[in-house]
C-alpha cells in the first residue's frame, strides 16, 4: 500500500513538473518569437514597435531595427514611436532613407506615433512614413536648421590664454573658440545652413505631398501642437500609441487584435542617463567648442 501511494505521489510530482515546464516553455516561445524580440508573438502577422527616444545623434540602432523588421516574414507593419526633439542632420537623414527603403523594397506599412515631442529631426524622419499620427498635445514642427558654437575670446584675454593657429586657408579654423566669427565664415555657414534647410523642406514636400510655398510658410522654426499640426497638414490624424498600432494593423490587412513585437533594449542605468544628458549638452554646444555642428534640433 505504501509503495502504491509513493508511486501515485511520484506520478503527481512528475506531472506537475512537466506541466510547469510546458507552461513556461510556451510563454518563452510567445515572448521570444524571433531572436531578440519581446512581445506576445504567437502566429500570424505582427506589428513591430521601434522606439526613437531622446536626441537623434546615432542612427545605428534605429536603422538596424528597421532592417530587421523589414526582413521579417512575420511582421507586416511597423509603428515608429517618436519622442525626440531631433538631433544631427546626417543621422536623421539616414533613418529617413531607411524608412523609405523598407516601405518601397519590403512593402511594409510604417506608421508614426508621436509622443510628447516629435520636433525638427523627429518630424523629419516621420515624413518618410505612410501615416503620421500625433496626440493633440504633442509638440512638433520646429522645421528648420540650427548651427551654434560658443566663443570665449574675451575670457581668454582676461586670464592670459592665447591660441596659436597655422592653417592652409582663411576658413579652415571656422568655429574656433578663441575668437568671434568673421564675415566670410558667417556667409559660408549661412549658405550651408540654408542648403540643409532646403533638404528638410524637400523631404516634407515629398512626404506630405504639399506645395513648397505652403511648407515655407510653416517652416520658420515654429513649434505646433498636434492639433495645430493636423490643421496645417503636417500630420494625418490625431490619436495615441495604441491607436497607431490599430491603424498600422488595419493598413497591413491584419485582422483581429494586432500582436506586437519589439527589440529588447536594456534599461539605462544612472551612469548611462548622466552620460546621455552630457552628450546632449555637448551636442548643443558643439561638443564643447571642438567645432560647429549643423542640427535638426528643437
Amino acid at each position: 500500500m505504501a509503495k502504491k501511494r509513493d508511486i501515485i505521489i511520484a506520478i503527481v510530482i512528475a506531472a506537475t513538473f512537466f506541466i510547469t515546464i510546458g507552461f513556461f516553455g510556451l510563454m518563452f516561445v510567445g515572448l521570444m518569437s524571433e531572436d531578440g524580440d519581446v512581445g506576445w508573438g504567437g502566429f500570424g502577422s505582427k506589428v513591430a514597435i521601434i522606439e526613437v527616444y531622446d536626441g537623434i545623434y546615432d542612427s545605428g540602432s534605429t536603422v538596424k531595427q528597421l532592417k530587421k523588421w523589414g526582413e521579417s516574414q512575420s511582421v507586416s507593419a511597423i509603428v515608429l514611436h517618436i519622442n525626440s526633439p531631433g538631433g544631427g542632420v546626417a543621422p536623421s537623414q539616414e533613418i529617413y532613407n531607411e524608412i523609405l527603403r523598407v516601405r518601397e523594397e519590403k512593402g511594409k506599412v510604417i506608421v508614426t506615433s508621436m509622443s510628447s515631442v516629435a520636433a525638427s529631426g523627429g518630424y523629419y524622419i516621420a515624413c518618410a512614413t505612410d501615416v503620421i499620427m500625433a496626440n493633440p498635445g504633442t509638440i512638433t514642427g520646429s522645421i528648420g536648421v540650427i548651427l551654434s558654437y560658443p566663443t570665449a575670446g574675451e575670457l581668454f584675454e582676461k586670464v592670459g590664454v592665447k591660441y596659436e593657429t597655422v592653417k592652409s586657408g582663411e576658413l579652415k579654423d571656422v568655429g574656433s573658440l578663441d575668437r568671434k566669427m568673421t564675415a566670410n565664415e558667417r556667409k559660408m555657414l549661412s549658405a550651408m545652413v540654408m542648403d540643409t534647410y532646403e533638404q528638410f523642406v524637400e523631404a516634407i514636400v515629398a512626404g506630405r505631398e504639399m506645395e513648397k510655398e505652403e511648407v515655407y510658410k510653416l517652416a520658420n522654426g515654429s513649434i505646433y501642437s498636434g492639433r495645430q499640426a493636423y490643421k496645417n497638414g503636417l500630420v494625418d490624424t490625431l490619436g495615441g500609441f495604441e491607436d497607431a498600432i490599430r491603424l498600422a494593423a488595419e493598413l497591413a490587412g491584419i485582422s483581429g487584435k494586432p500582436q506586437t513585437v519589439k527589440d529588447f533594449i536594456p534599461k539605462k542605468g544612472l551612469f548611462d542617463l548622466m552620460g546621455g544628458v552630457l552628450k546632449d549638452i555637448g551636442q548643443v554646444t558643439s561638443k564643447g567648442g571642438v567645432g560647429p555642428e549643423i542640427l535638426y534640433l528643437y
